[in-house]
């Protein structure tokens, strides 16, 4: 399949190719990934512009996506990927192995870092990339400082975010010096918060925020335009865009259930119930024969995260009362709805994470729209109906950005083809019918 780039997305990919240096800030599932491989490729084709390219992500994301979105296009399947992941050994093993690009986790780039100034005594990936760039925001960070260590002999440097922002505009100064090494915002964070900004809420002499001049804003936006690329408005992007987020989940508990409707002291009596099962298994728990819950894995809870990190309200659908409780121990800050007085925190910007049946949310709930455009399906429903009218509540009138609905779903397993019938608007049970019966199969054969 061949990537044909949305205006914005041929305007990103134009702007890194023809600049050393960028932030790129799209949203979660606009593409981000596929611009940057692309802009890679071209990079490695143009001789004596780039020789070794390095991809720093979440962990998740360097273990499943960037080596699967490559292979998705046409364009970009012949490239190689290495992960530089596992142990230490394994790590070493891997930046031996010559590679397009080279792909690690935020938390082991600060032990790059340190193994390429020892061993080889200089930096030698001459092209970065920061996928999701939380944890190089603060200039105080380990990661950031590492990161400016080695920014002189980095040629090419591209940060990807969906939020840039998501807290203050001060969090721009350390995205955008890092980039041009001081030349539009300043080389000192300190002068460019006295220059920008104004004592907010304090305590005698220790101030806890600082509030943007007037015009501040503006005039900061000005000064990184050519170095920062967003889109203002969402009147380019889609009302809504879909967003599906693979999630590689342990499946040997989830085989045994699918072929032999039994696993450990979790077992089916009919393929209903298996079907149920086996969507409580992807999630990464399931119900017994007496209520107790076993968990299976915690991959989509890590997912959830990552989407979390974004900075944004997120508006989370779950099935199952042990997914709202796995998802409350994580995120002890998240809030479930409970009707009118959670809906009025949640339109005043006071809840990060609301958790939500659709059943609960997806008929007759108005004003979601006005507190986020970011909704996370942790478990898909078996109806159709709730389906629609859950993800409606933030696609509706009044709602003054584009909505982003985020999928997590665990490959190889009835996910998929609820996804699938899903997408098609078709009948989810009889989907869910038909993968029990597929199982079966599989099972005999």
């Amino acid at each position: 399949m061949r990537f044909s780039p949305r205006l914005y997305q041929q305007q990103a990919l134009t702007r890194m190719i023809a600049n050393p240096h960028q932030l790129i800030a799209l949203r979660m599932g606009s593409g981000k990934t596929a611009i940057a491989l692309l802009a890679a490729q071209e990079f490695l084709n143009v001789e004596g512009d780039t020789k070794r390219v390095l991809i720093v992500a979440p962990k998740r994301v360097a273990e499943l996506v960037w080596h699967t979105e490559a292979k998705k296009w046409d364009q970009t399947k012949d490239l190689k990927i290495v992960r530089v992941l596992g142990s230490r050994d394994q790590r070493i093993a891997a930046l031996r192995t010559k590679a397009d690009l080279h792909v690690i986790n935020r938390e082991n780039f600060s032990w790059l870092v340190d193994l390429e100034l020892e061993q080889r005594g200089h930096w030698s990936f001459d092209c970065v990339v920061i996928d999701e760039n939380w944890g190089f925001k603060n200039q105080k960070s380990k990661n950031w400082l590492q990161l400016k260590r080695i920014r002189s002999q980095i040629k090419r440097l591209y940060l990807l975010t969906g939020t840039p922002t998501p807290n203050s505009l001060l969090e721009l100064w350390p995205q955008v010096s890092i980039l041009d090494k001081g030349q539009r915002l300043g080389k000192g964070f300190s002068a460019f918060r006295e220059r920008w900004f104004n004592p907010d809420k304090r305590n005698g002499h220790i101030v806890y925020s600082w509030a943007p001049k007037p015009g501040a804003a503006e005039a900061i936006h000005e000064l990184v335009r050519d170095v920062m690329f967003s889109i203002e408005s969402d009147l380019e992007l889609p009302n809504r865009l879909d967003n599906i987020i693979s999630v590689d989940m342990p499946q040997k508990r989830y085989r045994e259930m699918a072929e032999e409707m039994v696993s450990g002291p979790l077992s089916a009596a009919s393929a209903g119930i298996l079907a149920g099962k086996l969507a409580q298994m992807a999630n990464g728990a399931c119900y017994d024969g007496f209520g107790s819950v076993h968990d299976i894995h915690d991959e989509k809870l890590e997912a959830l995260a990552e989407i979390i990190e974004q900075g944004e309200p997120v508006l989370c659908f779950t099935t199952f009362r042990h997914d709202q409780a796995r998802i409350l121990k994580r995120f002890p800050f998240a809030k479930v709805f409970e009707g009118a007085s959670t809906l009025d925190q949640w339109k005043r910007g006071n809840i990060n994470l609301l958790l939500m049946h659709p059943a609960s949310g997806g008929h007759g709930v108005d004003g979601l729209q006005f507190g986020g455009r970011v909704a996370v399906w942790f478990g898909l429903p078996f109806s159709l109906d709730l389906y629609q009218q859950a993800n409606a509540r933030l696609c509706r009138p009044g709602q003054s950005k584009g909505v982003v609905i985020h999928h997590l779903i665990a490959t190889n397993t009835i996910d998929e083809h609820i996804m699938r019938a899903l997408q098609a608007k078709s009948d989810v049970q009889q989907a869910l019918i038909d993968a029990v019966e597929l199982f079966c199969k599989e099972a005999v054969a």
